[in-house]
This record gives C-alpha cells, structure tokens and sequence, in this order.
C-alpha cells in the first residue's frame, strides 16, 4: 500500500510542480481549428442502458469508426464479466488507421491496459491506469493522431457472452494535424521460453561452472520488431516464473536501422526498469515501475515491469529490433508476455499476434508444486538418507566427501 501511495504523490507532484514542462504544457497553449468530440457508449434513447450489450463469442464489436483528421487523447474502457470469469486476454484490442484494412494495434485488451494473465488489478502510470473498482476500469492516454479516420474494436475470442461493454473515445477533431504527428502502434507477444540447451537452468552457475556469452541476442525474447522511421515508447513485461529463481538476470538488447550487435545494449532486466538488485515489490512511477510482484516465495510467480519513453524516447530511422535475455545466455525457461508501444511516420501493419492456444496462460506454480519437487528430490537422492534438501550444496563444499 506504501508504494502505491507514494506512486499517486509522485504524480501528484509531476502535476502541479512541473507546469512548465511535459506533460502539462499543452494546457497554456489556445488550440485552432479544433473540435473536441467523443463517442462512446451511452444510451442514445436518454435512458440509462449506456452500454453495449451481448457480444457473443467470435463477435467484434466497433467501438468508433471515425473520420477525416484528429487525434484520440483519451479511451476508458470497462468489461463485464469480471477477470478471471472473462479472460482480459481473450479480447483482442485492435486500431486501424486512415481506413486502412490492417491494424496497427492489436493486443489482448488486459495486456495493452497494464494487466497481464486472467487477472485485474490496480496499476497506475502516465499513459496508462486501470483503476477501481479492482481495476476494472482501464484508461489510455497515449495521443493517437490520424488524417483521414480511426476505426477501434473488440473481438471475443473467448468462450463466454460479454455482458456489457462500456466505453468513452475521446478525440480532436481538426482540419489538418501538425507537421510530423506520427502513428501510434502497438503490438504483443507471448513465449514459453526454452532452458538453454547446452547448461540447462544454470542461473547464478548454480548448477554447473558453464557460463556462457550471448553478443548478439541468439534466442533472446522479442518485444517488438518494425521497418520505417520513428521512435519507441514503451512496454508493459509480464513474467510468470516456475521457480524462486531471480527471473531477470538477462539484458535488454535493442537493434536499431540493422545494427548486427545491440545498440543499445543494458545490464539487466531490473536495470532496464530503473530499478536495482533483484526488486519484488511493487511500485508506481509515471514512466516505471512494477504494478505486480510476488513477494512470497522471492520470485515464484507473476511479476508485471513497466517503462514508458516518455522523456526519452528511442528513435530509429529504418527499422528497430527489442530483445531481452530470459535469465543469462537464456538460461530460464519462463512465461513471457508483453506489450510494446511505438509511433510510425506512417500507418504500418503489425505482424500477428499469437493465436488464442498459442497465449494460452500457464499456471502459477505454488507451494504444493514445491512439496512434489522435494518428493522426487528425495526419491532421486535416496529416501533411506532422509535428506534435507541442501545436500548438493553440502557436496559441493566438501567434494571429497
């Protein structure tokens, strides 16, 4: 609770002590030839039915379908049934630009939002929040500019009935956009990544000496790859570790207009985040921060890391390519999604996005898991020793045992 208060403060203070800078300078600026308009869910009879109703599995519904020029500066969005009953990640989020028939947008509405799994939860950033009650109500404040029209919708890929769908799409409508707005994007990915297949889990060289070296990236998990000019903003990481193991020992390695070696190239997961030594507790910046940890046995379990570029975006002529290590060398096998936002200089295809088995969520591991470990760690070491569990490491001190 400490650092989620302590996240709202230091919002509170970007707010009201920063006027002079990003993100309130806009506020002291008189706009011209500009309409604000929104659309959204209401009842257009004057009644109190404001939402959309009953969208079955398999059905998309359009939430806007926008034309001529403006930009979106603001989506709220609720859904019922609530998470885990209605899986967030069975709803495809989708945005299509200046009437194109490809998305530039498409992710799993939870995931986009800043939750990941089946879960809801409260997290709170900058361009993005999902706030009470449980966070069920999910904000977006990235600008989103476009010259000839904005189509957003919904698919349900699940297989229960939406009950209700509501939702604000807040915009400028205006005659001509400034010289060089850009187009937002954003796109998820989901992996089960595999051990390394020479030291298996060595993470920490607890398991053997091997140590190996990864330059280039080899088998690292991707966050998002694009061609053209532009600069990237952010991601929401999402991480279920099987083990108690520090999940985040690998770099984030980011190829830019088709460097062979990163470059950009960081010194670990938690680096890459702002954050330091091995973090499992939660916290709320505007630009990063974890809006869910563990915290009960170290880091077994779902973690979600967040950094947007909001003051320092990363900019790229020809194409950008974000990778991250999964543990060193990709050591780890663990559950990996993530969302990555970026803005083109013009409306670009985004490549598919896992299908519904493909991101198919795996399960937590949990305390009766470990005790089945313990089972045929026994087993293995032999049960008439009655072994405590530490004895590798007791072997390993004393080699000539």
């Amino acid at each position: 609770m400490k650092n989620r208060i302590t996240g709202f403060l230091l919002i509170s203070y970007l707010y009201t002590g920063l006027a002079a800078q990003s993100p309130l300078e806009n506020l002291a600026t008189i706009k011209h030839d500009v309409k604000s308009k929104r659309i959204s869910s209401y009842d257009t009879s004057g009644g109190n039915n404001d939402r959309a109703e009953d969208i079955e599995p398999g059905e998309t519904h359009t939430l806007c379908d926008i034309k001529g020029a403006g930009t979106i500066n603001h989506i709220w969005i609720t859904i019922s049934p609530a998470a885990p009953e209605l899986n967030r990640s069975d709803l495809i989020f989708r945005i299509y630009w200046d009437g194109n028939d490809f998305p530039s947008v498409e992710a799993p509405i939870g995931p986009f939002f800043g939750q990941g799994w089946d879960e809801t939860y409260t997290f709170t950033s900058l361009p993005l929040a999902a706030s009470p009650v449980d966070g069920n109500a999910l904000s977006c404040y990235f600008q989103m500019p476009f010259v000839k029209g904005a189509r957003i919708e919904i698919e349900n890929q699940s297989d229960l009935r939406i009950n209700a769908l509501y939702y604000y799409i807040d915009y400028l409508e205006m005659k001509k956009l400034p010289e060089d707005a850009a187009y937002f994007h954003a796109w998820y990915n989901h992996q089960v990544t595999e051990a390394h297949p020479e030291a298996g889990e060595n993470e920490w060289g607890l398991l053997s000496s091997y140590n190996g070296k990864n330059p280039k990236g080899e088998r690292n998990y991707l966050i998002f790859k694009t061609e053209g000019k532009g600069h990237f903003a952010g991601v929401n990481y999402f991480v279920n570790c099987p083990t108690p193991i520090w999940y985040g020992e690998g770099d984030d390695m980011i190829f830019i207009d088709g460097d062979k070696y990163p470059t950009l190239h960081g010194t670990g997961t938690e680096d890459y985040f702002n954050t330091s030594w091995c973090p499992n507790e939660e916290l709320y910046h505007p630009y990063f921060g974890y809006g869910r940890t563990p915290n009960e046995i170290q880091w077994l379990g779902r973690t979600h890391a967040y950094r947007f570029h909001i003051e320092d975006p990363i900019h790229f002529d020809e194409s950008i390519r974000f990778t991250i290590e999964h543990g060193h060398d990709n050591f780890l096998t663990l559950e990996l999604s993530s969302v990555a936002y970026w803005y083109l200089d013009k409306p670009s295809r985004v490549d598919p996005i896992p299908g519904k088995e493909e991101r198919k969520l795996m399960p937590e591991i949990n305390h009766l898991d470990i005790h089945r470990w313990r089972h045929e760690y026994r087993k293995n070491y032999g049960e008439e020793e009655n072994p405590w569990g530490n004895e590798r490491i007791e072997e390993e001190k004393t080699p000539n045992k």
